[in-house]
């Protein structure tokens, strides 16, 4: 699936299944909420935290997708095409960046 397809299917199932967007303040507080969530299933993960009992059974990818999910919401919702915007930023990234990382001694 294509950024543009993920974007009209995102806006297919919330104008059908979900019967709207909610508003763009309410989205970003989902998505603090669902940032956390990929935060403390990595933490345990990855990281030194002990895993509770109601974090079995999550999966980093469907937490991901949660993310995803409402990052697209709001890109749908405030008139922004992601794949123009990823490209872009890339770009930006690119020239910004291009010696950067490769003389970062921390990298090496």
């Amino acid at each position: 699936m294509t950024i543009e397809e993920a974007q009209k299917t995102v806006d297919t199932w919330i104008t059908t299944t979900g019967v709207r967007y909610f508003n763009e303040l309410t989205n970003m507080a989902i998505l603090t909420e669902e940032v956390g969530e990929v935060a403390r299933l990595i933490s345990r993960q990855y990281g030194e935290q002990s895993f509770k009992e109601s974090d079995k059974g999550r999966e980093l990818g469907d937490e991901l997708a949660d993310v995803l999910f409402v990052v697209i919401c709001l890109a749908n919702q405030t008139g922004v095409d992601l794949t123009e915007a990823l490209t872009r930023n890339l770009a930006k990234k690119t020239q910004r960046d291009s010696q950067r990382h490769q003389d970062n001694e921390k990298l090496k």
